[in-house]
């Protein structure tokens, strides 16, 4: 039995806090050596702002295209109607004005590794001395698969409204189908998140409707005993759950998932795809993960093992640390720690650890959790969990929700503020 306690996970993910960052202001070399960070999500915002708190010597230029980043955390709750977009939008006016960052809003068009250059599609060319990758995800092919009517909403943005207005236009008694990926993907609990937050809703709005998941994996695959309950027992007779459906290609005129468990018509179809590192990591010939899909990183850096001189941080590494925002800006910590260590002619931090945590929207008014701890292990080159470390609620409370909001907002201000 789990008898992890909710004080625990408190515990655990401030300790782990902790050890993920380091106070003391580290000094690299007397020169100002210039760090790119390509990516201005949880990771690299992270890893830009650690970089200019902990040396403000450092040349640091974030270059990311947006202006703002809207966050996956809590954006289920986007599509219930209890946040609005402009809730988890953040710019990078903070890593500017107070950290003293470069931020550049362009493409990047490529990386020159040996050159040690990141061409952007402007024609700008910048050079570097270290480099930090951190693209997110990008979405495997679809057969018949068109975003324009099928919103995968899994990148926050105009598809969070798209999926909200069809969501909300849906008529009683209609079918939401929802496709979730083979494991890995972003963020491990969030289609079951997103299934309870949509059958909260229909059962509040559109009476008579179902929530059909069709789970690529054998099982949920995180907080199952909390998911379980909710799909059997909070949300019984509204949520139909199926495992092991391996979706073959989608009607998009007509709504419908084609899988080898037969054909799912649709009133809203919710397709989430297979993901790979962002595109980049394959054009620059970092993802040499056995899958193809991520770039194999030394986890006391995250420098890849592809090619020296360039770390990747976030979803697009190949750790098998999951992929979530939380763990991100632990990862973003320890490389921008190592990084400034390397440049002053000093080895990385020989005992990293990072925390995955997270909390689960389940209704309106309750929130679940989990969390593990993790840490480098020397015979194994693997950041592997602390036994003892992990935890999961057994059922979703009110508390956990107010705890989330909390959790959140830390997260957010420790990345954008």
């Amino acid at each position: 039995m789990n008898t992890f306690s909710r004080r625990n996970f408190l515990k655990a993910m401030g300790s782990a806090t902790a050890l993920a960052t380091f106070p003391t202001i580290l000094k690299a070399a007397n020169t100002n050596p210039r760090v790119i960070v390509i990516g201005g999500g949880f990771a690299g915002a992270t890893a830009a702002k650690y970089l200019k708190h902990w040396s403000p010597s450092l040349n640091v230029t974030l270059v990311e295209p947006n202006a703002s980043y809207q966050s996956p955390i809590l954006s289920n709750l986007v599509i219930n109607g209890q946040k609005s977009l402009s809730d988890i939008t953040f710019n990078y006016n903070a890593l500017q004005q107070k950290y003293g960052a470069n931020v550049v809003h362009e493409w990047v068009a490529g990386i020159d590794a040996a050159g040690k250059k990141v061409e952007l599609t402007s024609g700008r060319t910048l050079e570097y001395d270290r480099l930090i990758v951190a693209p997110g995800i990008s979405f495997n092919p679809v057969s018949g698969l068109d975003f324009d009517k099928i919103p995968h909403a899994w990148k926050s943005g105009d598809q969070l409204i798209q999926l909200k207005q069809q969501l909300d236009a849906m008529p009683a008694g209609g079918n939401f189908v929802m496709t979730i990926p083979p494991a890995p993907y972003r963020c491990p609990p969030g289609p079951y998140e997103r299934a309870c937050l949509v059958a909260d809703y229909l059962r509040r709005n559109k009476p008579g409707s179902k929530v059909i998941v069709l789970d690529a994996n054998p099982g949920i695959i995180a907080e199952k005993e909390a998911f379980s309950y909710a799909f059997n027992t909070t949300y019984a007779g509204i949520i139909e759950y199926h495992t092991d459906v391996v979706l073959e290609s989608v009607d998009s005129d007509r709504r419908i998932a084609i899988t080898d468990a037969g054909d799912f018509d649709a009133d809203v179809l919710n397709v989430i795809p297979v993901q790979s590192a962002g595109k980049i990591i394959t054009a620059s010939g970092l993802a040499n993960h056995a899958s193809g899909r991520w770039a194999n990183v030394d986890p006391l850096s995250y420098e890849s093992t592809a090619r020296p001189g360039i770390h990747v941080i976030g979803d697009s590494q190949g750790t098998g640390q999951p992929k979530a925002g939380h763990i991100a800006n632990a990862e973003a910590k320890v490389c921008a720690d190592a990084i400034i260590r390397l440049l002053g002619g000093r080895q990385p931090y020989q005992q990293p650890t990072t925390n995955s945590a997270c909390y689960s929207p389940i209704s309106t008014t309750t929130a679940s959790w989990a969390t593990v701890v993790y840490r480098y292990n020397p015979a194994t080159k693997l950041m592997t969990p602390v036994p003892g470390s992990s935890g999961a609620a057994h059922r979703a409370d009110r508390e956990s929700y107010r705890d989330m909001l909390g959790w959140a907002g830390n997260l957010f201000d420790d990345t954008f503020a």
